[in-house]
């Protein structure tokens, strides 16, 4: 006999009044990943914004090249590619507004890029040169975040605080797969549901936490699914598909924007690159695996659809290429130049005002530093 099935055991029932407190159903998304490009309604596109995006994928393609080629080199100390993701980088950072803030993880430095940051500054924190690489308050893009989902916390405070004080600011925070098992993953998004802050979540599903497929995560009907158990719509689109992310996020912004709170965004994407450059993909997927997704490639969705409507030719893709390569060609040569680093620097930044212990520890290393250098005068 169970205790269930004992004479006098309590049996939780809710009360007679009871009801949901918010309707699932408009919380759910679709059962599709939702596309643009190849429908109908992608005629009704704006030209102008069809040919930035294609613009900002091509030279993502190329940074990502050129930043994997840097390690190689030892210009870089370890680079997270996001070939094959572009869409979803260049949608997040173009649906913003200046005032709007971007919280990216150590995966999204492309994403800075096409935010605005100087593409060395955003591989400065890769680089091992000195704290985040770039002004975070310039740009309103938070410092590039390896551990993983601490950033999405940080964003939902952002924003909390931003409505609290009547700003009109968005948070969009960038996270992947893997990041969805983390306890801050769900903090973020009770937080922002119950506050019901101006926040929106972009998971990009590539696949793969590392070497753990998303299989072995979660047994969820979608990650987007989530959504719902905190109150919160989810929606569920076609990463590779740029036009389609870039419709989704800014009906997201939008919506938080003017007060309804925080979406879920799930793009279902693939990481074509290994996890790393100190990654070896092949011991966990096979090479038919890669090369179906590269028949869905970003780029190339974008421009049979430009071709076909006749709003790119064979010296549109050219251009775009060159200035490509220029921008690689100009990063690789700032690259190889040797930073001139000062160990002082190591202080700044940490805090707001210095604690006591970080200017005793300034002090001993300035000692220090004076000390050898007169001992290599002698």
């Amino acid at each position: 006999m169970t205790v269930m099935e004992q004479r006098g055991a309590y049996r939780p029932s809710p009360p007679p009044a009871w009801q949901p407190r918010t309707d699932p159903a408009p919380l759910l998304p679709d059962a599709e990943p939702y596309r643009v490009l190849g429908t109908k309604a992608a005629a009704e596109a704006d030209p102008a914004l069809l040919r930035r995006l294609y613009a900002e994928l091509v030279r993502g393609r190329r940074y990502n090249a050129q930043a994997t080629a840097l390690t190689k080199q030892g210009r870089l100390a370890v680079y997270p590619s996001t070939t094959g993701q572009e869409a979803c980088e260049v949608a997040a950072a173009l649906v913003l507004q200046d005032r709007d803030w971007l919280f990216p993880s150590y995966r999204d430095t492309l994403a800075a890029v096409v935010r605005g940051v100087d593409p060395v500054e955003a591989l400065t924190l890769l680089r091992g040169d000195w704290h985040t690489g770039y002004d975070p308050r310039e740009h309103r893009v938070a410092p590039l975040c390896t551990p993983l989902a601490t950033q999405l916390p940080h964003a939902v405070g952002l924003a909390h605080a931003a409505r609290l004080k009547g700003d009109d600011v968005v948070a969009l925070a960038m996270v992947g797969d893997g990041g969805t098992s983390e306890g801050d993953f769900h903090e973020a998004l009770n937080f922002a549901a119950v506050w019901q802050a101006p926040v929106v979540f972009l998971v990009q599903n590539n696949g793969f936490a590392i070497s753990v497929p998303l299989a072995k995560q979660t047994a969820a009907p979608s990650l987007a699914h989530k959504a719902v158990g905190y109150g919160m719509p989810g929606r569920l689109v076609d990463g590779n598909d740029v036009l389609a992310v870039h419709e989704v996020l800014g009906e997201a912004v939008r919506r938080a924007r003017a007060g309804g709170g925080p979406t879920l965004v799930e793009a279902i994407t693939y990481r074509v690159d290994a996890h790393t450059n100190a990654d070896d993909a092949t011991r966990y997927r096979t090479d038919a695996e890669v090369d179906t997704w590269r028949e869905h490639d970003p780029i190339d969705l974008l421009e049979h659809e430009l071709t076909g409507r006749g709003l790119l030719d064979d010296d549109g893709v050219r251009a775009a290429k060159q200035d490509a390569e220029a921008m690689a060609a100009a990063l690789r040569e700032r690259m190889n130049q040797d930073p001139v680093l000062d160990p002082m620097d190591l202080f700044d930044h940490v805090y707001a005002e210095p604690t006591p212990q970080l200017r005793e520890q300034r002090a001993l290393l300035r000692a220090e530093l004076e000390a050898e250098q007169e001992g290599t005068h002698r």
